[in-house]
């Protein structure tokens, strides 16, 4: 019976999120728009319109106009094309300048940003079979995720922090004092690095990457073979990545103009 259940929500659930979303290019086409209006066009009962309209409403995704009781596209929407912009901005600037990069440091640079409690991969250089554009790898594992946690106010680097750990290997910092020692480093270096911390066999040194208005935008990094890159390497290859990001930052700007 509990079975039975559960599938006969899941079509509802389905069926809400469609129709919740179809409100979206609705007011984009029609404008401001009233619940019944919603309604007729969704073929829907007034009273679910306007539970869809409130959801919407709650995440910022529609607004009021105070003309009533009409709903128009919400400034969330805005929020959300401005960072899908953005990071597309980041990952097509800094593909030229990683590809110089990628080939002066013989290893592979990539392009991160900060996606919830993970660092997400927009760009990498060169190509290989290793595909890593769009992985999602824990910050406090990877060189990109501690430029990122170290970055962090003292309210989300808390609350980053409170979260579970895994072990991916024997250097893994799933220690709490050793990974705040560690972010400790980053800020007063400005570059982080992993030493076989995801993948045993695997190095990296990140630094960050700003955007045209001065932000922590995102991360630069290059990975390795411990053979490629081993510790003793990384002050250089950070002292590149640098440069490297700075020329992306400054194609940034070039965007937005004086």
């Amino acid at each position: 019976m509990r079975n039975n259940n559960v599938n006969a929500e899941q079509p509802s659930a389905t069926q809400a999120v469609d129709r919740a979303l179809a409100i979206l290019p609705l007011l984009a086409r029609r404008g401001p728009s009233g619940t019944t209006e919603v309604a007729r066009e969704l073929g829907i009962h007034k009273s679910t319109a306007s539970r869809l309209l409130a959801a919407l409403e709650k995440h910022r995704l529609v607004e009021r106009t105070g003309t009533r009781g009409k709903y128009r596209l919400g400034f969330g929407l805005v929020r959300l094309a401005g960072a899908t912009a953005a990071q597309l901005d980041i990952a097509a600037e800094s593909k030229p300048v990683c590809a110089r990069l990628a080939a002066e440091l013989s290893g592979t640079v990539s392009v991160s940003v900060l996606e919830g409690s993970h660092a997400t991969v927009v760009m990498q250089e060169p190509p290989t079979d290793r595909n890593w554009i769009g992985l999602r790898s824990p910050l406090y594992a990877t060189a990109g995720g501690k430029v990122l946690l170290a970055g962090f106010g003292a309210d989300a680097l808390q609350e980053a922090l409170d979260r579970p750990r895994t072990r991916f290997t024997e250097h893994t910092l799933v220690d709490r004092a050793a990974l705040l020692a560690d972010l400790d480093e980053v800020r007063e270096r400005g570059w982080a690095a992993t030493h076989g911390e995801l993948e045993a066999d695997l190095n990296a040194v990140a630094v960050g990457l700003h955007g045209a208005s001065g932000q922590l935008a995102g991360t630069l990094s290059v990975s390795g073979r411990s053979g490629a890159l081993d510790p003793a390497g990384f002050p250089s290859a950070a002292r590149a990545l640098t440069h490297a990001a700075a020329a992306i930052t400054a194609r940034l700007r070039e965007l937005v103009g004086p």
